[in-house]
């Protein structure tokens, strides 16, 4: 809203910190408002207007400033802030801050921090790049906008192709970010993913049509879908093979598997509706026994072909090892140097090593994943298999489900994303 307001990303994203600041004083202490988000606005448009007119007297530009921003006694007014509380901007910005003028990379990244609200070093995981660098990406492309004039407004119909692709991306890292978290205490941020699914939603009511709109939306519900049996009580990671699939979201499922059917046979076929898929081969099992591998591998094998990246590989060596045998799958690791300090090169190679009879090395990849990862369910998890296997007889399964399931989703222009993992 001061974005579309002031024309100043920037300045609106300060104002908007400084009112979320004041918030985490205040309420604790006061209590909440009866209008939150409209409490945020006033006190928001209050700091903004502070700054301009600190502007004004500094530069002593009044007329300039004072033409950037018409609408600034009236927009301070709490009745208007109650008024556009009511208002999202939320995909216009998303729309904004993928404007052509910027990469495809910044444009991503930009949008991860200023509409996903994930963190710098979230988003540098994501990417697989130093947090340095991803920092100052974000910084240029902020600068970017700034200077471009570019004005805060959905774009029209015509203007929706270049900026699609890189919507999409968002949507869809958000959405992993909030399905298996890059790192801390908590496998899921449940309320990341949800928000994704909503933004997913309100590009389909736009373009329903759009085959990989749909293919996104799709694969977002039959993974989310899952998300209730993926932890147990104390929040511990659950792997796919474990999991009590009644506790999964069957509404969601169905949803997701009419958009992928409906999707497939209009064409032509993107990477996020073979994503979605494999989602549904996997959703439509009745158990982890039952699943169809065969299918998941001529799948992955498409998906190949369509968007080739490491972590497609990666998938594909599961659903290979699940066909045609572990060595079959372990072959293929090793015959795909990427990803050599992705900590699920090495939790995959540690499970298919497991699955081979190779207890040493499955232990050591299971500990070389742990040390790589920033998520503690994961590293718990990978620790506890190592300590397991470790401490039974030769030839004695230890007990759990390792790690077959679904696996990482790939990006799909060729950037690895954290991904809902093998679990």
């Amino acid at each position: 809203m001061l974005t579309r307001r002031h024309g100043d990303f920037a300045m609106a994203e300060d104002a908007v910190q400084e009112a979320l600041l004041d918030a985490a004083r205040q309420w604790p202490e006061e209590g909440l408002p009866h209008n939150p988000r409209g409490w945020l606005i006033q006190v928001a448009v209050r700091r903004m207007t502070e700054c301009v007119r600190s502007e004004q007297a500094r530069r002593r530009r009044e007329d300039l400033v004072a033409a950037r921003t018409p609408a600034d006694r009236q927009s301070a007014q709490p009745a208007d802030a109650e008024d556009t509380a009511a208002h999202d901007d939320t995909l216009t910005l998303l729309f904004l801050c993928c404007h052509p003028a910027l990469s495809p990379a910044s444009a991503i990244a930009l949008t991860l921090r200023s509409v996903g609200g994930l963190t710098t070093g979230e988003i540098a995981r994501a990417f697989m790049v130093p947090e340095a660098t991803m920092g100052q990406r974000i910084s240029r492309a902020k600068q970017r906008i700034k200077t471009s004039g570019v004005p805060f407004r959905m774009p029209g119909a015509d203007e929706w192709p270049a900026r699609l692709d890189a919507v999409l991306h968002v949507l869809y890292l958000i959405f992993n970010e909030g399905y298996t978290s890059s790192a801390g205490p908590d496998l899921q941020r449940a309320p990341l993913a949800q928000e994704a699914i909503r933004l997913a939603r309100a590009v389909h009511a736009q373009l329903p049509d759009d085959g990989e709109v749909t293919g996104l939306l799709a694969l977002m519900l039959l993974t989310d879908a899952r998300g209730p049996a993926r932890t147990g009580p104390g929040g511990e990671l659950v792997p796919l093979a474990d999991q009590d699939r009644t506790r999964w979201d069957a509404a969601a499922i169905a949803e997701g598997v009419a958009l992928i059917t409906a999707a497939l046979p209009r064409g032509p076929v993107g990477p996020y509706q073979v994503q979605a898929a494999i989602a549904a081969v996997h959703d439509e099992a009745p158990s982890a026994q039952d699943t169809d591998w065969p299918q998941i591998l001529a799948l992955y094998g498409v998906l190949e072909r369509i968007s080739d990246n490491p972590l497609i590989t990666l998938n594909r060596a599961v659903a290979t090892a699940m066909v045609d045998g572990p060595g079959a799958g372990l072959a293929l690791l090793a015959a795909a140097p990427a990803l050599r300090e992705h900590h699920r090169l090495y939790a995959v190679r540690g499970h298919l090593q497991e699955l081979a009879g190779d207890r040493e090395a499955a232990v050591a990849d299971y500990r070389a994943a742990a040390r790589r990862t920033a998520s503690l369910p994961e590293r718990d998890y990978l620790n506890l298999r190592a300590a397991r296997l470790a401490s039974t007889p030769d030839g004695a399964a230890p007990p759990g489900g390792g790690l077959t399931g679904s696996p990482p989703c790939a990006a799909p222009d060729g950037t690895p994303p954290s991904g809902p993992g093998p679990w």
